[in-house]
Parts: C-alpha cells; structure tokens; sequence
C-alpha cells in the first residue's frame, strides 16, 4: 500500500459532477437511454469515484469512470464490427431480441465491472455483482418485463466473466471481457514509473496506440503500437490472458509491434 495519499485536486461533489459517459448511441436509443440514466445515477458514479481511491491506495492503473468510457467504446466498436460482419448475439439467438439490446448488455457490463473495487480489490467481481442489482432497475428502466430482466441477468453474466478463469458463454460477455484488457495505452497507468517502477507501470508506458480495425485472418484485427519490448507484458500476460476463453478467439487477431528505432530489438512482430 503507498504510503503516501494523494491530495483530491477536486471536492467529492466536483470530482462526481465531472464524470460524463460518452458513446456512440445516436443510432441506439435504447443505449442511449440506459447511458443517460448512468449520468443521471449519482450514487453509481460515487461508486466509481471509490473504485478509483481505493486504486490509488493499491498504487494500480486507472480504475476511474474514465477507464469505463474507454472500455465501453472499446467494446462497442468490436461488437459492430463482429455484428456487421455476420456474428450473432445472445440476445438475438437466445430471446429473439435484437442487437441494439445487445449494446445495452454490453454498456451494462463495461460500466458496472469494476464497482465492486469500491469495497474491495480482492473478490471485486463478485462484489460488483450484487451492487450491480441496486442500480439495474433505475438503468434499465426503459425496459418493461420480462425484458429488463433478461438484460440485468445477462449485464450480471458479463461482468462475471471479466474475472481471471472467468468463462464467458455469451458473445457480449466475451466482448466486455477483451475491452476491458484493450485499454492499455500510456495514459492507463498514473502512477508515475519514477516513483512505482514496477511491470504493470512500465508495460503501459510502453504501449502508444490501440487500433481496431476489420481483420485480414480473422474478422477483427487489434494493432498495438509499442515503443518498448516492455509493452509485451500488457499484450500476452493481460490481453492475450482475456482473450483465452472469451469465446473471440476464433474472430480476433492480434498483432503488436515495436517501431522505436532508439531500443533494441527483442522481437519484432508480437502475434496471438
């Protein structure tokens, strides 16, 4: 644990009031309803602001609101590309719903994932179960039953299935796996390397750009841009770790690079 606590740059009620979710919802109103109510939900988004103090206290990378947003966008945009290019989701081969349901599941899964780090780091997933049903019925509230409950068991499901040895059975729970190991850029880490050199702090430095793009081998390809062999931790120990398992591995490639000309080059081409 450090030693030292940072000193809040904002009051409670500055940092909560800051926090806005953004994503691409303009074409999904059911999204867009369930990620105006997130921004609406005050006691969730002081859940987020713990989740981030007891991360500083634990000296780990960016467990904010602002890791959410990148794992939700993240995650929207691998699913569409999966959609488009003809793979199903749960809700439509499980209920006969549709797939902007499935969007709502997988905000669902990106926003409430980490809560449970709010009381704890250790069994964090389980706790960010049952504080995931205090919220569900506000969030969902545009659903009527049976619907909203179908949605709330299967957001439960994706967050599950974000733990290690988790075992996602849905393609949305897959997703919000992988998103959330596909935030790993430099800005991920704000613990400085000087003061906490340690792997996870070195390995995020090391990573400059995550790109998502339509796949040559496989229907979606994932490019990471390293500046340092360093960044090879991120990519095989966490991504490659959440990639395992996902359910994905069949549709996502993975390629990262080193393009620095000041390091030695350990390897070239990382592939998964």
């Amino acid at each position: 644990m450090s030693e030292e606590t940072p000193t809040p740059t904002l009051t409670l009620r500055e940092s909560v009031a800051a926090m806005r979710i953004h994503a691409p919802s303009e074409r999904n109103p059911k999204l867009a309803a369930f990620l105006a109510a997130a921004n609406g939900d005050l006691s969730l988004k002081a859940r987020w602001h713990v989740s981030q103090v007891n991360a500083d206290r634990l000296d780990m990378s960016d467990h904010s609101w602002v890791h959410l947003q990148i794992v939700l966008n993240r995650a929207l945009h691998l699913f569409r590309l999966l959609h488009r290019r003809g793979v199903r989701s749960a809700m439509e081969a499980s209920y006969g719903l549709s797939g902007q349901d499935a969007e709502v599941v997988i905000a669902g899964g990106c926003l409430l994932h980490d809560i449970g780090m709010s009381i704890h780091r250790v069994d964090h997933e389980a706790f960010s179960l049952f504080l995931a049903l205090r919220h569900l019925d506000g969030l969902l509230a545009a659903y009527d039953e049976p619907e909203r409950t179908v949605l709330a068991s299967e957001i439960e499901h994706a967050i599950i299935g974000h733990r290690s040895g988790g075992r996602p059975l849905t393609l949305e729970a897959g997703v919000v796996r992988v998103a959330d190991a596909l935030d790993m850029e430099h800005g991920r880490s704000r613990v400085a390397i000087e003061r906490l050199p340690n792997m996870h702090a070195l390995s995020a430095a090391a990573i400059d750009e995550v790109r998502i793009i339509p796949g040559e081998r496989k229907l979606v390809r994932v490019e990471i841009d390293m500046n340092n062999s360093a960044g090879v931790f991120q990519v095989d120990n966490l991504l490659a770790a959440k990639l395992r398992g996902s359910g994905l591995e069949d549709h996502v490639e993975v390629v990262a690079r080193i393009e620095s000309e000041h390091e030695k080059r350990l390897l070239r081409v990382f592939e998964i």
